[in-house]
């Protein structure tokens, strides 16, 4: 069991290097987003919906096709890619990146690969389930693809994204300032008290 935990932890370490390396040009615009999502000042979070806003009114105004729309978002991630590592050291200075930066930057590529281990791990249980019990796998992804469907044709495409980008930017804050655990815990107290009370309405 143990070798098993440490062969773990080393392939983790192992592809944290390898995204670290990858990522490295990115470093100085990942941390300064990394502090906007984490809400390090209170105007953050209502500078990251003004954002998103201002982005999804400039596509609805333009209405562009599904085609144009994705051309042009490779053609900004390809720019991207290519500008960022040239003059993130430029506008941020790379002199100026220190054991602290260069931590959270660890944490945060730490933090990404186990992230996706679990969307791995996620849909390998999910391969499995098809396997061992396929009348469940249908089932349930089909009904789930039935709510989404009806949820879509409910909202419009262009808000519903807005909303789903939304709630992942604003996520990281959420969590890191316990927003979330305070109302899962209250959520958990109101169904306790529910089951409590229809427990003693049974006695």
């Amino acid at each position: 069991m143990a070798d098993g935990d440490n062969k773990s932890a080393n392939m983790l370490a192992q592809e944290t290097a390898q995204l670290e390396e990858q990522l490295q040009g990115w470093g100085e615009v990942i941390l300064a987003g990394d502090r906007v999502v984490r809400w390090e000042k209170p105007w953050f979070p209502g500078a990251l919906m003004a954002a998103t806003t201002v982005i999804f009114l400039l596509i609805y105004y333009l209405d562009p096709s599904v085609l144009t729309g994705l051309s042009c978002a490779v053609m900004l991630l390809c720019l991207a890619d290519y500008l960022v590592p040239t003059l993130a050291p430029r506008v941020f200075g790379s002199n100026k990146w220190t054991t602290e930066q260069q931590q959270r930057f660890h944490e945060i590529c730490g933090n990404l690969v186990k992230t996706q281990r679990r969307i791995v791990g996620w849909w390998k249980r999910l391969c499995a389930l098809k396997e061992e019990k396929p009348k469940m796998y249908f089932a349930s992804v089909i009904s789930s693809l039935l709510v989404v469907a009806w949820i879509g044709q409910q909202v419009h495409n262009l808000f519903l994204t807005y909303l789903i980008v939304n709630f992942l930017l604003l996520l990281p804050g959420l969590n890191q300032h316990g927003v979330i655990t305070k109302y899962a815990s209250m959520a958990k107290r109101e169904i306790n008290k529910l089951l409590k009370q229809k427990e003693k309405k049974n006695e």
